[in-house]
């Protein structure tokens, strides 16, 4: 059992990856939106896949904090009910997505039955299961409603998270493997 620090480390490092995530997609891509909060591509939607994976519970608590911070704060501040939710579903969806790899492929905290291939499937089901989420909640409180925007949301989610996961593939092997380590003569 993981410790209480650990379990607050990780949450913590969820939030600050998260909000990262959020600050770089608005340096780079803020010219590239649907409407607030649907982006063109959206790299916070992958930060949340990674960071649920690797640190399951504790990273969909973090994810939460985020997502009503940001919620709260930036992309909805004048709606309290909508950011509620929107923070609530935010998390929600990638800890589904990974509670179903659980189920489905037997994924445990290794991660080593995550091949290529799942991670794609992963995050296929990720970026269709946050917009679906979310839309059916603006379709549960009388908000406006689009086809397009779900299939822009689908898009950009899927867009994001693919960009983070080859990124954080591409700097995972840039560290040694392991029992390769340089040997001093």
């Amino acid at each position: 059992m993981k410790s209480l620090w650990a379990e607050l480390a990780m949450v913590v490092t969820t939030v600050l990856m998260f909000l990262l995530a959020l600050l770089l997609n608005e340096w780079l891509f803020s010219s590239l939106k649907f409407v607030t909060g649907i982006n063109y591509i959206y790299l916070p939607a992958g930060m949340r896949l990674v960071c649920t994976l690797l640190f399951a519970e504790a990273g969909a608590v973090g994810l939460l904090l985020a997502s009503w911070l940001v919620c709260h704060f930036y992309f909805f501040p004048d709606d309290g009910m909508r950011a509620f939710a929107g923070g609530v579903l935010a998390a929600l969806a990638p800890y589904a997505t990974y509670k179903l790899a659980q189920r489905w492929y037997g994924l445990g905290a290794s991660l080593q039955q995550l091949t290529p291939a799942r991670l794609l499937v992963l995050s296929l089901a990720y970026a269709i299961t946050s917009p679906l989420l979310h839309h059916l909640w603006f379709a549960l409180s009388a908000a406006e409603v689009s086809l397009k925007g779900l299939v822009f949301m689908v898009l950009g989610d899927l867009s994001g998270t693919l960009m983070v996961l080859y990124t954080v593939k591409a700097l995972l092997s840039l560290l040694p493997r392991p029992g390769s380590a340089y040997k001093l003569h």
